[in-house]
């Protein structure tokens, strides 16, 4: 992938600890950034997904919830498949 280099301005602490979990200041800005956009363009798609087909149920939010965090709809996690 290509890359530019930008500028940003960010506060000191956050630059600092940002040090403090990598070395690579500029990947890690890189990695949220992406993550960002990602979260916005899926909330687009959801919203958009919405105004076409209807608002989602409970039944329909439980079981995304249910995927989204690795667990069954009554929150048990779910049993690996016998082999």
């Amino acid at each position: 992938m290509a890359t530019k280099k930008i500028t940003i301005t960010v506060p000191e602490e956050i630059v600092e600890a940002a040090r403090g979990l990598t070395d690579n200041v500029s990947g890690f800005a890189a990695e949220a950034l992406a993550a960002r956009v990602r979260h916005e363009l899926l909330g687009r798609d959801l919203q958009q997904y919405q105004e076409e087909y209807g608002a989602f149920t409970d039944e329909e939010r439980a079981a995304a919830d249910a995927l989204l965090c690795g667990t069954s709809e009554s929150g048990e996690l779910p049993r690996a498949e016998a082999a």
